[in-house]
């Protein structure tokens, strides 16, 4: 076996989500049988067990406050549109409904169960149907708020007590979601864009009857437009104190609000680049988490002195952190170089997956580039040996995120295979200050291929790029971003790869989800009958006739992001072109989360780009076994086995 598919075969693990009263009870996702899924481990015995066991994975699952139920999301393969399932955190009939000891499930069946019986998965909020999910907060005595987004509704809230029927308490036609609960599971946080601007929420603090507490907006009054997150409710008894983050200096940072009093109490931590934070248990100190540049690192804050000390964890990324009752600090870190790893500030192993490790790959450098709109950061990779050398512009999803000092399988491939690989964090990328992420806006896509193409002069000025043998290439945001560049600069790509992409944006809109919709009437200023000039100036469609280079583009048939009817209108026209092109039609989302399939699909990326660029294939079947140089629409739909 390669190292590259090693990378992705090898087990890993997610970084565990614990209850809040009961925090020997954890949740976490790992890969271990091929498809990712969710586990229950007990901490106290050690013992472990699959919760969920689907064809295409399993990853959005939630603990209740007293550990008794695991809730989780129930989609179609990848659909992103279901309800919400329960089962006891055993998986038998131990656990009783919220935590008043009653057997009572609430949909008419008893709960409970004798010894050894296996419990199935039930309804956890029955009278809700399917809708896309826009947050969960269980509260201790079993009550649940959830949010909910169809396209015939717009965005609802609902509050789900034990045993009874769920109680609409919230509903809006723009985008809105479920935040948290307070501690005593008396207000309900809401973020919302009421407003119309998809980008910057503001906050609503209601009653479980849906009666207005307090509202935080700054979207108002001022010359720009602000955003507000929500954080999370203080995790103590009687204290209803709110974290939030917000944007009033240029970046995100954190602050404490008091929706009953109305105090605003800003936090004195200076550190450059965006700043999140959580709450330590027992609600004297905060864990902030430090994105700067690339790189992550882990801060605590004493709130009643400021004083702000540095945690001990080694350079590249944080993925995700949670401190424990007993003040360690368990989180998620990995580096480009290095894979994936639970670690703990208290020196013990947390998560340890069995089975082989994942080779390690090459390190990251960093490349500032003068562009347009100011310096661009991008992050490079490249094997062994002197360029100019066959180079991947891996370019990310989002937009609304940024490519990290972090371990990435597919990356590491392509550097395996003799690429050397860029990723840009273009305008529009989060991590950088407010003005970079807000520049996104009515000028969609060719904003970022500006900043995209300076950092390929670069690179072929600098000797590390073939300017023969460039590769555009990406995932979501990242594959639209590749199809409108195959367009607009038809002569600067030799090849492009696009992974569920946007490819007509106008068909795209009106196939999305409700919320994508919102977000795209944001970004363009409006819908495609109310600026058709600006979908048209951002939508690839508009350039597939300009295309030179060889497209490979895959797609989950029932993705609801960038949904596959606008996709095959893009290839339609490549066909009736004859236009070199080959497209891979298979049955989950937006994405897989199978292990083979993700080797399947980048396996044909590479077999592609090698076939097409004249270059050696050594550790990958004969084109033979690849896919046919022509449209795969005929070819039967990839299932994982």
């Amino acid at each position: 076996m390669p190292d590259w598919e090693k990378r992705f075969r090898a087990p890993r693990v997610g970084l565990p989500e614990w209850a809040e009263d009961a925090p020997d009870r954890s949740l976490f996702v790992s890969n271990a049988t091929g498809t990712y899924e969710l586990y229950a481990w007990d901490r106290a015995t050690g013992a472990q067990r699959q919760v969920t066991d689907r064809p295409n994975g399993t990853t959005d699952g939630v603990l209740t406050p007293d550990g008794r139920w695991i809730w989780w999301f129930s989609d179609t393969d990848g659909d992103e549109f279901g309800v919400w399932l329960r089962q006891p955190f055993d998986g038998y009939g131990s656990s009783t409904d919220g935590s008043t000891g009653s057997g009572n499930t609430g949909d008419g069946s008893t709960g409970g169960g004798e010894a050894g019986e296996k419990r199935a998965d039930e309804p956890a909020a029955p009278g809700l149907e399917p809708s896309y999910p826009a947050g969960l907060a269980i509260g201790r005595d079993g009550t649940a708020i959830v949010g909910r987004s169809t396209d015939e509704e717009g965005s609802t809230i609902h509050v789900v007590p034990p045993g009874a029927e769920p109680r609409e308490i919230y509903r809006h036609r723009e985008s809105a979601g479920v935040g948290d609960l307070s501690y005593d599971g008396t207000l309900i946080a809401v973020e919302h864009t009421e407003h119309g601007d998809a980008m910057h929420s503001a906050i609503r603090v209601v009653r479980l009857d849906g009666s207005a507490v307090a509202e935080l907006d700054d979207t108002k009054g001022g010359t720009e437009e602000l955003g507000l997150a929500v954080m999370g409710f203080a995790p103590v008894a009687g204290d209803t104190r709110l974290l939030v983050g917000h944007q009033r200096r240029g970046r995100w940072e954190p602050m404490v609000w008091d929706p009953l009093t109305g105090v605003e109490t800003a936090l004195a931590i200076d550190l450059p680049g965006d700043v999140g934070a959580d709450w330590f248990p027992d609600g004297s100190a905060l864990l902030v988490s430090h994105d700067h540049q690339a790189r992550g690192e882990l801060w605590r804050y004493e709130l009643a002195s400021g004083e702000l000390t540095r945690v001990d964890t080694p350079a590249g990324t944080i993925g995700g952190a949670s401190a424990r009752p007993d003040g360690s600090i368990e989180f998620l870190w990995s580096s480009a170089e290095r894979p994936p790893q639970v670690r703990s500030t208290s020196g013990r192993t947390v998560l340890d997956p069995p089975g082989f490790k994942a080779p390690v790959s090459v390190p990251v450098t960093d490349a500032w580039v003068d562009g347009p709109g100011g310096r661009v950061h991008a992050l490079v990779q490249k094997p062994e040996g002197e360029g100019p050398f066959p180079t991947v512009f891996d370019i990310h999803g989002g937009p609304t995120w940024h490519d990290s000092d972090a371990f990435a399988a597919g990356t590491a491939a392509w550097v395996d295979h003799g690429f050397a690989v860029v990723r840009v964090n273009y305008r529009g990328s989060t991590g950088y200050g407010r003005a970079w992420t807000d520049a996104l806006k009515h000028r969609v896509g060719l904003i970022e291929l500006e900043d995209i193409a300076a950092v390929r002069e670069w690179a072929v000025a600098s000797g590390l790029a073939d300017p023969r043998r460039l590769v555009l290439s990406g995932g979501s945001w990242g594959g639209y971003l590749t199809l409108l560049g195959l367009g607009t600069e038809p002569e600067a790509w030799a090849l492009g790869l696009a992974a569920v992409p946007v490819a007509d944006y106008v068909t795209a809109y009106h196939d999305e989800m409700e919320a994508l919709k919102a977000m795209d009437r944001t970004l363009l200023g409006g819908t495609p009958e109310e600026v058709p000039e600006r979908f048209a100036a951002s939508s690839p469609l508009t350039y597939v006739d300009d295309v030179r280079a060889p497209v490979y583009i895959s797609a989950g048939v029932n993705d609801p992001r960038c949904p596959i009817r606008q996709i095959d209108n893009y290839v339609e026209r490549l066909v009736h072109r004859g236009a070199p092109h080959e497209v891979y039609r298979y049955d989950a989302g937006h994405g897989s989360l199978v292990v083979e399939e993700r080797i399947k699909q980048l396996r044909l990326e590479i077999d592609f780009a090698q076939r097409h660029l004249s270059l050696p294939s050594p550790s990958l079947p004969s084109p033979g076994r690849g896919p046919a140089a022509a449209d795969r629409s005929e070819e039967p739909r990839a299932r994982p086995e």
